[in-house]
């Protein structure tokens, strides 16, 4: 694997977390291949059901460059209103569909959280999207942590502090690392500078998918 300049090199594998930073910690490939195969066929028949679709910016309306669908009780949503949790989909006015029991065993897994997550947003990322630096802050439940699974092409994460001026690094994740933030990282900005195209078969029409779970309501 050829490092881009001012990434972090994390080689730590399997079940042996990677201590990036105080509450951010990464599991390098805790997937197996055939881990990762079932959980992209259940996301995209789950899909059928609940299809991705493209966010707008609150007040400019410019779209994401990701595409976005969501599994569980509540879904992430962004439109010019803002962001906020809905229990609809946007297109279909149906609730979403339940987490698939794989991510619920990872969150149980990684996670010393004692209740469930309400939420797992779905990023499609194909050629060329991104996501800009951000913080994950539509949550009352600041408690617990976020925990994100990357699937397929491998992706330039970026996280930084706690505000904007902070410094911030740069992690290639690969297909099947776990990153979990929480506790003092709970606020972190974070993105996706870019992704690397072609560097995984595993999506169907190419590209990376991220599912983040979140819990929502306080316990």
């Amino acid at each position: 694997m050829r490092m881009e300049p001012g990434e972090i090199e994390a080689r730590v594998s399997g079940k042996n977390p990677l201590e990036l930073a105080p509450g951010i910690r990464l599991w390098r490939e805790a997937l197996s291949r055939a881990q990762q195969a079932d959980l992209v066929e259940d996301i995209f028949r789950l899909s059928a059901e609940a299809p991705f679709y493209r966010p707008t910016m609150p007040r400019s309306e410019r779209p994401f460059s990701v595409e976005e669908t969501n599994f569980g009780p509540l879904g992430w949503y962004s439109d010019k209103n803002g962001y906020r949790y809905e229990t609809r989909h946007p297109l279909t006015d149906r609730s979403w569909p339940a987490i698939p029991c794989q991510l619920l065993s990872l969150w149980r897994e990684f996670t010393a959280y004692p209740g469930f997550p309400e939420c797992c947003l779905v990023n499609l990322y194909r050629q060329h999207a991104r996501m800009g630096l951000h913080q994950d802050r539509d949550e009352a439940a600041l408690d617990a942590p976020v925990l994100s699974v990357s699937l397929g092409d491998d992706a330039v994460f970026r996280f930084g502090g706690t505000t904007r001026r902070d410094p911030s690094r740069a992690l290639r994740l690969v297909s099947g690392d776990v990153v979990m933030f929480g506790g003092p990282a709970r606020l972190v900005f974070h993105g996706v500078d870019r992704v690397l195209s072609g560097t995984s078969a595993l999506i169907p029409g190419g590209g990376r998918l991220n599912l983040t779970l979140r819990r929502v309501n306080p316990l």
